[in-house]
């Protein structure tokens, strides 16, 4: 039988279960993302655990000992290991220079300590060369501070095992992160871009004067217009060395990198904002020249917050870029909640007999999109303060994208030449009130976590979530027990068995033995089987839409297309439902009825 009939199949699953799903056949290298460790940054991370002290008793203590995630402590323990024999030359070298960097920075952790080597690391040739960058006057302060290590990296380098043993360290690194991280960056960047209706721009194309000499004259030139082409990427770097909980975000030139412990699930993480800069940047640089209204309204805001905040960039583009950035993260979040709010509150509702019960639903809902706007507003705020000057503008124009299924690369010129200076004067008085509360409301989550009004969350659905991270992670043998759990509690419940039914299908694509491989898909077509025999009135419709797809994938796999066809056919006659498989079931019908 064709294995293609089984990855189709795992193809059309779209998110019946979790907001949170990654859209079928979804690849992070279409969109310039890339999940890959960095051998440089490797060396110069492992160099600095070499770095060690006597104490008073005339012990030898490490002096880098940044809080790892499990897999990173194995790691630092077998690194040390493999590397217990370095020349005690290059150690104490090794030592010195960072003993004298920390005492220069009393007051940082050894994670703040780590970052500025990780920086310096960027900086460096690709292995084995690891040479110093040719221009440095453009580099921060701090970077410069530990430039000088980048001799003992070399070194380091040259005279350590790690030279041999970097390609499997490395491999391990790619091996530890296709579970979390990876699956985790599938759903970062798939959310991200289904909310903007975009795709990132990954070739920018500059055009540049250039003034070249005038056939053998010397003083004499030409001045002519070079077009040049930049390819843009985006990093996640798995990293075992790198702080438990820290992210580092570093963008040079084109590309951006995001250095995470391999193990990080980062999809309510600062990576987002980080990915975000990603898709944004090209698009306010090229209306960079529409910003004048912006321009003149914004440098005295900038200026006045410098007073006070003197980190605070007065650079335009990197206000307006920021803006746009934090404007997003803010209100796709509350986009989402509130849609999920929602359709949990109109599925409640529904279970309701009187209309008092229908009442406090609906007013529980909207205690909660009041309290996630107000959250918001205090967010934009925040970023207000810290040079996003023009955060609570792009939220706003944001809502009117949100719905509309336009590519946000097409409204980034409108958003900016339709700038009313006027409009923006009294913003942040206008959401004073809403501040105050949310402030309040953060206040009392201190002293109890649970204050907090919540989504209207059926058990059943907050289970299936838990789950679903368990199938991200490639765990099929514990979604599945967790799974039957769950049905003995639940026997009548669709979903549950459509989830069963999608795990045995994502089970059946990992195996290559064809026997064992049907019995996974008969174990799918019953589950599915009994969605639609669970099924009421009440059950979501793309639930039921994407139902009748599988199941005529799987008999379309085992030859059964008379079947099939009808099974299409009834998925069909649901309508163009909102999530569901209308498409997908036209195009495989289409496609059964072309002559072989």
């Amino acid at each position: 039988m064709p294995r293609f009939f089984v990855f189709v199949i795992l193809t059309l699953l779209a998110s019946a279960v979790s907001g949170q799903n990654v859209r079928p056949g979804f690849d992070l290298s279409n969109y310039g993302v890339l999940v890959e460790p960095d051998k440089r940054l490797m060396v110069v991370l492992s160099a600095l655990e070499m770095a060690s002290i006597k104490n008073a008793a005339g012990v030898e203590q490490k002096l880098i000992n940044t809080p790892l995630s499990d897999k990173g402590t194995s790691f630092r323990e077998q690194l040390l290991r493999d590397n217990a024999d370095l020349n005690e030359d290059l150690r104490g070298r090794i030592s010195n220079f960072v003993a004298q960097y920390k005492r220069r920075n009393p007051g940082l952790t050894d994670a703040e300590i780590v970052s500025p080597f990780i920086s310096m690391a960027y900086t460096l040739s690709p292995v084995p060369e690891l040479s110093d960058p040719v221009v440095t006057r453009d580099l921060p302060g701090n970077l410069l501070d530990v430039l000088d290590f980048a001799p003992l990296a070399r070194e380091f380098y040259r005279r350590s095992t790690i030279n041999t043993k970097l390609d499997g360290y490395a491999r391990s690194y790619l091996a530890d992160s296709d579970g979390m991280l990876r699956s985790s960056a599938r759903e970062l960047v798939s959310e991200l871009l289904d909310y903007l209706h975009t795709r990132p721009i990954l070739v920018f194309t500059e055009r540049v004067k250039v003034a070249t000499q005038q056939g053998k004259s010397k003083t004499r030139t030409l001045e002519k217009v070079e077009t040049r082409r930049h390819e843009r990427r985006f990093f996640f770097v798995p990293e075992k060395l790198a702080a438990k909980g820290n992210i580092n975000f570093l963008n040079i030139r084109d590309d951006y990198y995001v250095i995470v412990p391999p193990d990080t699930d980062i999809i309510f993480s600062d990576a987002r904002r980080a990915f975000l800069q990603f898709v944004i940047d090209p698009l306010i640089l090229d209306n960079s020249q529409e910003m004048g209204a912006i321009r003149e309204w914004a440098k005295p805001v900038l200026d006045e917050l410098r007073k006070t905040e003197p980190n605070v960039s007065p650079d335009l583009f990197f206000a307006v870029s920021r803006s746009l950035v934090a404007a997003i993260d803010v209100r796709q979040n509350e986009y989402v909640q509130t849609r999920i709010a929602t359709d949990q509150a109109r599925n409640k509702i529904t279970q309701m007999r009187t209309d008092d019960e229908k009442r406090t639903v609906s007013a529980e809902l909207e205690q909660f999109k009041r309290s996630l706007a107000d959250d918001s507003a205090l967010r934009l705020y925040e970023d207000h303060q810290k040079g996003s000057v023009l955060a609570f503008y792009f939220a706003d124009q944001l809502r009117g994208v949100e719905d509309s299924g336009f590519d946000i690369a097409s409204s980034v010129r409108s958003m900016i030449t339709g700038f009313d200076p006027t409009k923006e004067a009294g913003r942040l008085a206008a959401t004073a009130d809403a501040r105050r509360r949310a402030m309040a409301e953060r206040d009392g989550r201190r002293a109890d976590p649970d204050s907090r009004p919540t989504a209207i969350e059926n058990p059943v659905t907050a289970r299936l979530i838990e789950i679903q991270r368990l199938i991200d992670s490639k765990n099929y043998n514990k979604a599945e027990t967790d799974l039957q759990q769950l049905l003995v509690q639940h026997p009548a419940e669709p979903r549950i068995y459509f989830t069963i039914g999608r795990v045995a299908g994502l089970t059946a694509v990992a195996i290559n033995d064809e026997d064992h491989q049907a019995k996974k898909l008969h174990e799918a077509k019953t589950a599915y089987t009994d969605v639609l025999r669970t099924k009421s009135d009440k059950t979501d419709k793309a639930l039921v839409s994407h139902t009748y797809v599988a199941l005529a994938r799987i008999y379309e796999y085992f030859d059964d297309e008379s079947y099939a066809m009808k099974l299409y056919d009834e998925a069909i006659k649901l309508g163009d439902v909102t999530g569901g498989a209308h498409k997908d079931a036209i195009a495989a019908k289409q496609k059964l009825l072309k002559p072989r």
